[in-house]
């Protein structure tokens, strides 16, 4: 079972909220809100990197059903998660020497490092997205599978060749309108035959 897609959410979430109360603790300079920015801060950092490893062990799962494209953009994510897992693994300790040397100054710095870690978060789902809904054979796997299933059980039903035939057709005639249904709405290209030739 695949742990990224479970845990991924957290890396999002954690250090807007770490950054939202940092910013706070930068207005009122309170040590209560100094602590609560500083264990929220290292919960971030923990949470990016549980999910920069599941990430890491989730991708070799998926990368042979990608395309090309989703093949490089998926080795693209793995990358800005190292960075964004290596930098949070900075920012939370800067932030938590800041709190225990009551030193604003390093705290602050570790607040602004943290804005420019959760903006590039942003943009790390982004792409995380687009693994799933552009390049996501393995999300249309599934469905492709159910429909040979269907297929192969009326083919074992039937004692007619033509109706065998028939239900195969069938099979992949509904492939094809899922898979084109799919592309569209995501705004790709559906390339046709007379696209290939």
């Amino acid at each position: 079972m695949m742990l990224h897609p479970a845990t991924v959410h957290f890396a999002m979430v954690l250090p807007v909220v770490a950054s939202a109360f940092g910013l706070i603790y930068l207005i009122t300079k309170t040590e209560s809100m100094s602590k609560i920015s500083t264990r929220l801060t290292l919960i971030s950092a923990l949470a990016m990197i549980g999910v920069w490893y599941t990430g890491n062990q989730a991708g070799p799962l998926i990368y042979d059903f990608l395309s090309e494209a989703g093949q490089y953009e998926l080795l693209e994510h793995k990358e800005l998660g190292l960075y964004l897992a290596i930098a949070m693994g900075i920012i939370a300790p800067l932030k938590i020497a800041g709190c225990k040397m009551k030193k604003f100054a390093l705290e602050a710095l570790a607040i602004v490092l943290l804005l420019g870690a959760t903006a590039t978060t942003f943009l790390q789902g982004k792409h995380g997205g687009e693994l799933v809904y552009n390049h996501g054979t393995p999300f249309k796997a599934y469905m492709i599978m159910d429909s040979l299933q269907e297929a192969t059980a009326t083919a074992e039903e039937s004692e007619d060749d033509a109706e065998k035939l028939e239900a195969y057709e069938d099979a992949i005639d509904d492939i094809t309108m899922f898979h084109e249904e799919i592309e569209e709405f995501y705004g790709n290209t559906i390339e046709t035959k007379e696209d290939s030739e």
